[in-house]
């Protein structure tokens, strides 16, 4: 398979507080040297706590913010540094789809305005027009064509999501980042739109970044999961690799907090609490960034960054992964 994003050394510092009048800005360090490659029609998983920087990675890749270092290659093009009129045509095969359907949606259009609004920014104009290309797209992300004139306000919460859906899928793109796409939404809501979304999947060949903080729908979804700590990719593994046998303390500890269904096996399995809070961004540990709440530091974990390297089938950074 040809891959169709390769990201290296991807890193992003927002400014944060000034130090007294005269002193420096802090740098808040979000995303601090990710790398890793997509292949056309593969979809990857993002996973990690609140504030460890996989939607600020999301948002690199879409160029929606400007990277602090690091590379973007699109399709074999460098795209790092492309202004909004050269980032353009690419956005066609390159689209998004956002985590608040209340907040994604402008309230004052109509729904067949939204979902029209890439053609118009493209200049395209599809065969037999647009309301019925925008009716057809309705009708396959499983929505009433007859809702063209509607508007936002009229829709549930996992109908405006397919809305959203819709909206990305309208120029027919190669790669969609979709943003925490069901977690705004009811748990019962919530397979119906993955579902939705692996049948498209499917169905146009698309590639995917999904990026969630729950596990369990992450493995229902992605062939790939790349799991992210404090600005770093800690463990990236193919999905049954990854949930049967996890080589980062962190992926483990995840995993053992992730609810089981079985009762008969909540007994039979290992929970790992780990103690203390995540780090501040700005002034992150050094080596290892999970040291401060691993259960197997040990002193080179505090002098020297681990690698992403292989081990089994799994890329880990950790100086003593597991098994």
């Amino acid at each position: 398979m040809s891959t169709i994003l390769k990201v290296e050394g991807l890193t992003k510092h927002f400014p944060g507080n000034k130090n007294g009048l005269f002193g420096k800005r802090d740098l808040v360090q979000a995303v601090d040297g990710v790398s890793f490659e997509i292949a056309a029609g593969e979809a990857v998983g993002l996973v990690g706590e609140s504030g460890c920087g996989k939607s600020t990675t999301g948002r690199l890749i879409t160029r929606l913010l400007e990277p602090t270092a690091g590379k973007i290659e699109f399709q074999g093009q460098d795209i790092t540094k492309l202004s909004n009129s050269q980032m353009r045509p690419i956005r066609a095969d390159l689209q998004m789809i956002f985590q608040d359907p209340y907040a994604s949606l402008n309230p004052r259009h109509t729904v067949g305005t939204i979902v029209g609004t890439p053609f118009k920014i493209a200049g395209q104009e599809p065969v037999g027009g647009t309301k019925k290309r925008v009716q057809e797209l309705l009708e396959i992300v499983g929505l009433n064509p007859e809702h063209y004139n509607r508007y936002p306000h009229e829709f549930s919460g996992g109908q405006r999501q397919r809305i959203g859906i819709a909206r990305a899928l309208a120029l027919r793109p190669k790669l969609i980042v979709a943003d925490e796409p069901v977690s705004a939404l009811d748990v019962s809501i919530q397979a119906q739109v993955i579902n939705l979304m692996k049948d498209l999947q499917k169905e146009f060949g698309l590639a995917f970044i999904f990026i969630a903080h729950d596990l369990a729908v992450v493995r229902h979804f992605a062939q790939r999961v790349a799991v992210m700590y404090l600005g770093n990719i800690v463990e990236i593994a193919d999905r049954d690799s990854l949930y049967a046998n996890p080589k980062h303390p962190y992926t483990k500890a995840l995993l053992s907090a992730v609810p089981e269904a079985d009762p008969d096996a909540v007994g039979a399995r290992e929970r790992i609490r780990l103690t203390g809070d995540v780090p501040n961004p700005i002034n992150p540990p050094s080596g290892c960034r999970f040291r401060t709440r691993c259960w197997k530091a040990q002193e080179v974990c505090a002098t020297t960054a681990p690698a992403l390297l292989q081990v089994g089938k799994s890329n880990v950074a950790c100086h003593f992964p597991e098994n």
